[in-house]
């Protein structure tokens, strides 16, 4: 066991989708259902290239299915799009990914908070933590309504770490994709990538790669602060 000088200032912070759950097949068909219902464009790799960023960037900038500056348009399509995707969580459930139980019970039973992080919107955040049975273990969680501005920029993990009342530089997030680790390392934070989404050779400038959270031990975190 880590240190408690070290317990009593460590903070953990986690991306949701492909981190502690893994719901990319549903955002996928609820974005492929919304374009085919509406007659708008969308490929593979517009879908690919938009995970991990708020619906605000992804659907003007990615997508291109409204203007920059038509806000009521983005919104609606956006609200659309993610109350299919709530429906198909509660229709097929939902379960954490391997790994995450174990060390969210290993940071409760250490006393260290953790924090969400996501761009996705706060109702998406406490549906998939309560269907994945994951709620109980958050002190708090930050989401896109939350922030002015999106991952890469580091606003969401800064927030998340305020949260729980911990310095930036005392918290690791975990992330699975390339904007959130660039949004981690801009808030000064240590970051361990999970490639549940990405390959482990795609990722640079982090702190551990991992496949799965199960590999994740309280000493390996603590041996990254040393």
């Amino acid at each position: 066991m880590p240190p408690a000088t070290f317990l009593s200032c460590f903070g953990a912070v986690f991306d949701l989708d492909g981190v502690l759950i893994d719901s990319h097949d549903q955002h996928e068909r609820s974005w492929f259902l919304l374009a085919d219902e509406l007659g708008l464009p969308l490929t593979k790799e517009q879908f690919k290239i938009s995970f991990g960023m708020r619906n605000a960037m992804v659907i003007p900038e990615v997508f291109h299915w409204a203007s920059p500056e038509d806000a009521n348009r983005i919104q609606e399509l956006g609200d659309r799009k993610e109350a299919r995707y709530r429906e198909l969580l509660r229709d097929e459930g939902l379960e954490p990914l391997p790994g995450v139980l174990s060390l969210l019970e290993a940071l409760r039973d250490a006393g260290i908070p953790c924090s969400v992080g996501s761009s996705t919107p706060r109702q998406n955040v406490g549906t998939a933590l309560e269907l994945a049975g994951l709620q109980g273990y958050f002190a708090a969680y930050t989401a896109a309504e939350d922030v002015a501005r999106g991952k890469p920029d580091p606003e969401v993990f800064l927030m998340a770490a305020a949260k729980i009342d911990r310095d930036p530089t005392w918290c690791v997030v975990f992330e699975d994709a390339h904007v959130g680790v660039a949004a981690a390392r801009a808030a000064g934070m240590k970051v361990v990538a999970v490639t549940t989404t990405h390959p482990a050779e795609s990722f640079s400038e982090v702190d551990w790669i991992v496949s799965s959270l199960g590999e994740v031990t309280l000493d390996r975190l603590h041996a990254l602060f040393v």
